[in-house]
């Protein structure tokens, strides 16, 4: 489905989940919830607001932390349906491998929605998927990154997400469209830093001594922010200046990159929301307590933060929210 269709289903989700004649609640409801795990800031943001969400809910939920391993959420999501819950949300670590305990769930009539990451699957096997689209985060990143440079020549170096997830594959496509018309613009090295920080410092590390001390680097573009404060202290450590000497743009907009921001040392990053459980549960409250089958995707805004937007008072907004 185009990006285009998926927006304009998502267009009515307001109208769907304004209307308050159907919505009972969901009192009682037991929701089991297979998180990744908890390898950013970001993550770990998304598990208290969801938690958040079904406490103020009134639901039981049933939370897993799969530690980035599929086979651990495969084994959590078959323990769920054997429980009996009345629904699953999945935030799932890689694209593909889902056919078959996702026909678990539905053969059992427990409606799974998705959290924040696609998967690559028949669209009956989930209720909904509720997520930003990836691609124009990545699309937002590289734009900004043309409008800073201009004409200049510059080589990024890039930090890519857990190999095969959807938002690693759709960050890099997104940010490959917009640079793909500016010449001067060259990806000259791309790595996996696994979403986190540590390994994202330790990618930056060889892409600074592969890349003459850092001299040929213009720009790091991170698929997240995690990866780019590993990146930025790695930058310090070899003796140049985040932010001016190397440019760093990211996605995710947590609160570490925005105190990078207030010291100089980040200039872009493109907003992930951490509630992705509020819209779910609202389409769960209307699915159960009326039958109405929501959008099959529900797409969050992705806006882009620089200096400029008073990085010190998202900090505090976001530390504020339990990141």
């Amino acid at each position: 489905m185009s990006v285009i269709k998926k927006l304009a289903l998502a267009a009515g989700i307001g109208a769907l989940l304004s209307s308050a004649a159907w919505a009972q609640g969901l009192e009682g409801k037991v929701v089991g919830f297979s998180q990744i795990g908890s390898e950013s800031g970001w993550r770990a943001a998304e598990t208290s607001v969801t938690k958040q969400q079904a406490e103020a809910r009134g639901v039981d939920l049933k939370f897993a932390d799969a530690q980035q391993k599929q086979e651990n959420q495969i084994k959590a999501i078959r323990g769920f349906i054997a429980q009996g819950v009345d629904a699953i949300l999945v935030a799932p670590v890689v694209a593909t491998g889902w056919d078959e305990v996702l026909t678990e769930a539905k053969e059992a009539n427990i409606p799974v929605i998705l959290l924040d990451r696609g998967i690559e699957a028949p669209e009956d096997l989930y209720l909904t998927s509720v997520a930003s689209d990836q691609v124009k985060e990545g699309r937002v990143a590289g734009e900004w990154l043309v409008g800073t440079v201009g004409d200049k020549p510059c080589n990024v170096v890039e930090l890519q997400g857990t190999v095969g997830s959807s938002p690693a594959i759709n960050r890099k496509q997104g940010f490959e469209e917009a640079i793909a018309g500016h010449a001067n613009i060259t990806i000259v090295r791309s790595q996996t830093g696994d979403f986190t920080r540590s390994k994202g410092k330790e990618v930056m590390e060889g892409f600074l001594k592969a890349e003459d001390g850092g001299k040929n680097i213009c720009a790091v573009y991170a698929h997240n922010d995690d990866m780019a404060v590993g990146a930025i202290q790695a930058i310090k450590d070899a003796g140049l200046k985040p932010g001016s000497d190397i440019l760093v743009v990211s996605i995710d907009a947590v609160p570490d990159i925005f105190s990078a921001m207030v010291a100089g040392e980040a200039n872009a990053t493109v907003e992930l929301t951490p509630n992705m459980a509020g819209p779910a549960f609202d389409a769960l409250d209307a699915y159960l307590n009326a039958g109405t089958v929501p959008p099959k995707f529900i797409i969050t805004e992705s806006k882009l933060y620089t200096p400029a937007d008073n990085p010190q008072s998202e900090y505090d907004t976001r530390k504020g929210l339990g990141y």
